[in-house]
């Protein structure tokens, strides 16, 4: 009966948007200019609005990993591609990719208690406290452990940075703060960049190897670049994993407040302002408090398949197995049961809009008079704000090995304000296709503008960086902070309301004065680099150095060989 269901809502709203497509292109008179040297190709801000707007509707439920808004969402972006004359590129000649999953949702009666030797214990509450999750995917841990604070939990040999020093942390509980240690010198941890060294995903990841089976991130805003409501959010609710392998995984994957912190360690006689400046040092010595965590974190686990969705312009030729990859996530955060009001997190710049340029830039490519010299593939991910796991899991199980794709190009999060002056690409200068970049933003207009805030790792936090973790030269493309008619300071006023007000909160929904001629205009930009990635004599690949260069594998063999290009009838919106 759900699946019935799930079929008739779907069919019923993909009708309903289609036709809302064809009134919107209908009605739409005023073109953005066409800078493509195939000057009937355009991308119209009219059809990207209509996906925003399906997309961020309530119907969708917020598009909750594995829910039936996401699958809602998921079957549409098929039909998009489909309506296209694009290719299946997913399992079994379908559009879609399966990847196994398990919802993991921590329960009420999950308990922190912090005890010390001679003192009374603490108890923690959850979500106010403290948030957890259980990454060994079991219904219930205990945990009985002692803590011990290892600063930042980072081993970098490239920056002779050790935080462990030999330290055990086997059937312990770590303690560390999240980002890396401060620096003004790009050659050690990149200077103000935020290395993935300075991820929360990486704090987990290296404490499991270790042997952690619990991990406590202490939350400060200025160092995880946003406040604990972000926190509280992604992880008060249902999280989804990839489903369980080899890789070492924690019992407790926990954030804690920096108020319950300084708390914590005080019971040891620390003073946590005093630790952060010691964790600056190399020459940091891991603390073990007289703290044990007794904890029991009670999970229920829901096993589901979610969805990429993959889609492929195939080609003719001799370079025809390889490809150029377009990326944007199409999941949410789904809706909270427990809050009052309005409860969907509709996420429409977050990331509707990136599904909205993805496909645009698609029914562009469509329309191209003639086949590329690479295939283009085309790929709506899952479960990015579970952790980029959607993507992730693409990078491990591409239709083509990713020593063939010699571009990825992802869209996410795009403001819908205006015209943009300035193009963020983050990363690409670290490839050697940068100076085309530089050459088609100059082409567009377009100010190329650094990250404003490189200590915030943005590379690292979007699905591109899955694609360059699997070798692939991969980044972002976003507008910067000038718009046509505003000064810098008015772009920034719309970016830190943005951030503080809607993102990742129910607030981030569809409104009408939304203005995506600047999210058509970067769709363009997007094609046109594609064209160019396309086309070119070799493949594309990272500057010698670059942390991801080691992965490139150019001559890796094919996993199957993607289907070729034929004339087909397509259908236009």
């Amino acid at each position: 009966m759900r699946k019935l269901k799930l079929i008739v809502a779907t069919s019923f709203a993909v009708v309903l948007c289609v036709s809302y497509l064809d009134a919107q292109a209908t009605k739409a008179t005023n073109k953005p200019e066409a800078t493509s040297v195939h000057a009937e190709i355009h991308a119209d801000p009219e059809k990207i609005r209509a996906h925003v707007k399906f997309l961020a509707s309530d119907l969708l439920e917020g598009r909750g990993t594995g829910q039936r808004g996401g699958d809602i969402a998921a079957d549409y972006i098929a039909t998009q591609f489909s309506l296209y004359g694009l290719k299946p590129a997913g399992d079994e000649g379908t559009y879609f990719q399966d990847v196994p999953m398990v919802g993991v949702k921590t329960l009420a009666e999950t308990s922190f208690n912090f005890v010390p030797t001679s003192l009374e214990a603490m108890t923690l509450k959850n979500l106010e406290d403290f948030v957890t999750n259980n990454e060994s995917q079991t219904e219930a841990a205990y945990i009985d452990a002692p803590i011990v604070f290892v600063g930042y939990g980072i081993k970098a040999p490239e920056y002779n940075w050790d935080d462990y020093k030999g330290t055990d942390l086997k059937g312990k509980v770590a303690l560390l703060f999240v980002n890396e240690p401060a620096s003004d010198d790009p050659n050690f941890f990149k200077g103000k960049a935020l290395t993935y060294y300075g991820r929360w995903t990486y704090k987990f990841e290296e404490t499991a190897r270790r042997g952690a089976i619990a991990t406590l991130i202490i939350h400060r805003t200025d160092l995880a670049s946003y406040g604990w409501e972000v926190v509280r959010n992604s992880w008060g609710k249902e999280r989804s994993y990839l489903k369980r392998d080899a890789t070492p995984k924690l019992q407790a994957a926990s954030w804690i407040r920096a108020e319950v912190a300084k708390k914590l360690v005080a019971m040891a006689g620390l003073d946590l302002d005093k630790l952060f400046e010691q964790a600056q040092s190399k020459d940091f010595q891991p603390i073990e408090l007289p703290v044990r965590l007794q904890a029991h974190v009670a999970s229920q686990l829901r096993p589901f398949v979610s969805r990429n969705v993959l889609a492929v312009l195939p080609s003719r030729g001799p370079r025809s197995q390889e490809t150029v990859l377009y990326t944007a996530h199409y999941d949410h955060l789904g809706i909270d049961h427990d809050l009052k009001g309005h409860n969907i997190y509709n996420g429409a710049v977050d990331n509707a809009t990136g599904c909205g340029v993805l496909l645009e830039v698609a029914r562009v490519w469509s329309e191209a008079p003639s086949a590329p010299a690479r295939t283009i593939l085309f790929a709506a991910v899952t479960a990015a704000e579970q952790g980029l796991l959607g993507s992730e899991y693409l990078g491990k199980h591409s239709p083509v090995p990713p020593g063939k794709i010699s571009l990825d190009l992802n869209y996410d999060a795009l403001a819908p304000i205006g015209d943009p002056e300035e193009v963020e690409v983050s990363g690409a200068e670290r490839t050697t296709f940068y100076s085309t970049v530089e050459a088609q933003a100059k082409t567009f207009g377009l100010a190329i503008r650094p990250d404003p805030r490189p200590e915030a790792g943005h590379y690292y936090r979007s699905d591109h960086f899955s694609l360059a973790r699997a070798g692939i030269p991969s980044f972002s493309i976003s507008e910067g902070l000038k718009f046509k008619g505003h000064d810098e300071a008015w772009g920034e006023a719309q970016e830190r309301d943005y951030v503080e007000h809607r993102y990742h909160q129910p607030t981030d929904a569809y409104l009408p004065w939304m203005d995506f001629t600047g999210d058509a205009k970067l769709a363009m930009f997007g094609y046109e680099l594609g064209v160019r990635a396309a086309s070119q004599p070799e493949l594309i690949g990272w500057l010698q150095g670059d942390e991801f260069a080691a992965e490139r594998k150019p001559s890796q063999p094919l996993h199957r060989k993607l289907p070729q290009r034929r004339k087909v009838s397509r259908r236009k919106l």
